[in-house]
C-alpha cells in the first residue's frame, strides 16, 4: 500500500461526479457483502465465542478485500502499465460515493416535491436504517439531510482520504469496514456479540474522517452562502451528542450551517428510539435543506482534494 497517484485520484473522483455507480456495473461493495454472508455462516458455526468468531470475521475480510485489491493490482500492471493504471483507476472510483449518495437522496425528495409521500418513504427506506412507513413530510426530509450528513464523512472524505494515504487498496480495505459495520454491527441480540469487533474497528477509522469531515463542512459553509461560524459552534456543542462516537461531528456541522435541529424519536422495528436533538431549529427543514445538505457534501470534498492537490504540489 502506498499514496494515490494523483492523476488516480482526480480521474476517479471525475468518474464518481460524472457517473456515479452504475447499477449493472460489478461493484466491489456487493461482492463484500455476499462474502461478509458466506464467512458468517461458516464462522458461526466453528466458533461458540461469538466475540471471537466476530472477530474472524473482520480480519478474515478485510484481509481478502486486501489481497483481492493486491492481486488484481499486481496482475494488471504486470500485463501492461497502462492496464494497471486502468485497473487502479476503477478500483478507486468504487470507493467514493459522492454522485450515489446525491442521486439516492434525490429520489427522496422528488417524490416529497411531486407530493408523493408513500413513494418517499420508499425511497428513504433504501438509505436509513429506521422504519420509513409512518413518516410524514417534516420527518424524510430530516432523515434524508441526516443521512446526507452522516454519509458525507462515511461515503465521500473517509474513502478520499484512505485512498490519499494508501490507494485503492486501503480504500478497498475501509470500505470492507464499512461494509461490515453496515451488515453486523448492530446493537440487537443476532450482533449484540457477533457484530461487536466490527462495530469498534469501524468507529476507530472514521474517528479522525469524521472530524476532518465537520471541520471541510465548516470551511464549505461561506462557499454555500451559510454561516461557518454557527457550523462551528454546533459542531463544538453537540457534535458528541450522538450515540456514534463518529456520526454526531458532521450531523452537528451540517445542523450549525442550515440552522436545523436533527435528531429525535425514531422507529427502529417498531420500537422508538430517542436520539439527543442537535442543532437549533432556527429553520424548519425542507427542500432547500436538502439542497444545502448536498452542497455542502461537495463543497467538503473539494476542499480536500484540491487542499490534497496543493500538498502535492509543494
Amino acid at each position: 500500500m502506498q499514496p494515490i497517484e494523483p492523476r488516480i485520484l482526480i480521474l476517479a473522483v471525475i468518474l464518481d461526479l460524472l457517473i456515479g455507480d452504475p447499477r449493472r456495473f460489478p461493484h466491489p461493495v456487493t461482492y463484500m457483502g455476499k462474502l461478509i454472508a458466506i464467512l458468517e455462516k461458516a464462522l458461526r458455526r466453528v466458533f461458540k465465542n461469538e466475540r471471537i468468531g466476530g472477530l474472524f470475521l473482520l480480519l478474515l475480510t478485510v484481509a481478502i478485500t486486501i489481497g483481492t485489491a493486491l492481486a488484481l493490482l499486481v496482475g494488471a500492471y504486470t500485463i501492461k502499465s497502462y492496464a494497471g493504471f486502468i485497473v487502479a483507476v476503477i478500483l478507486s472510483w468504487s470507493c467514493i460515493a459522492a454522485r450515489s449518495l446525491h442521486l439516492e437522496s434525490s429520489l427522496v425528495a422528488d417524490a416529497l416535491i411531486r407530493g408523493d409521500l408513500a413513494e418517499a418513504r420508499r425511497f428513504l427506506s433504501y438509505i436509513v436504517g429506521r422504519d420509513t412507513a409512518e413518516l410524514d413530510e417534516a420527518e424524510i426530509w430530516r432523515a434524508t439531510v441526516e443521512t446526507v450528513a452522516e454519509n458525507t464523512s462515511d461515503g465521500v472524505i473517509a474513502p478520499l482520504l484512505y485512498l490519499m494515504v494508501g490507494g485503492p487498496v486501503l480504500g478497498l480495505a475501509y470500505k470492507a469496514v464499512n461494509t461490515l459495520d453496515s451488515m453486523v454491527g448492530y446493537k440487537n441480540e443476532r450482533y449484540l456479540s457477533f457484530g461487536w469487533a466490527s462495530a469498534r474497528f469501524d468507529d476507530l477509522v472514521n474517528y479522525l474522517p469524521a472530524r476532518l469531515t465537520g471541520l471541510l463542512i465548516t470551511f464549505a459553509a461561506p462557499l454555500a452562502g451559510l454561516p461557518a461560524r454557527d457550523a462551528w459552534r454546533v459542531m463544538l456543542r453537540d457534535g458528541r451528542k450522538h450515540t456514534s462516537p463518529n456520526s454526531g461531528i458532521p450531523e452537528a456541522a451540517v445542523a450549525g450551517a442550515l440552522g436545523l435541529r436533527l435528531g429525535g424519536t425514531n422507529l427502529y422495528g417498531g420500537r422508538p428510539v430517542e436520539k439527543p436533538t442537535i442543532g437549533d431549529p432556527v429553520n424548519p427543514i425542507s427542500q432547500g435543506s436538502w439542497r444545502d445538505a448536498v452542497r455542502l457534501m461537495y463543497g467538503a470534498e473539494s476542499l480536500l482534494v484540491a487542499g490534497w492537490l496543493i500538498i502535492n504540489m509543494i
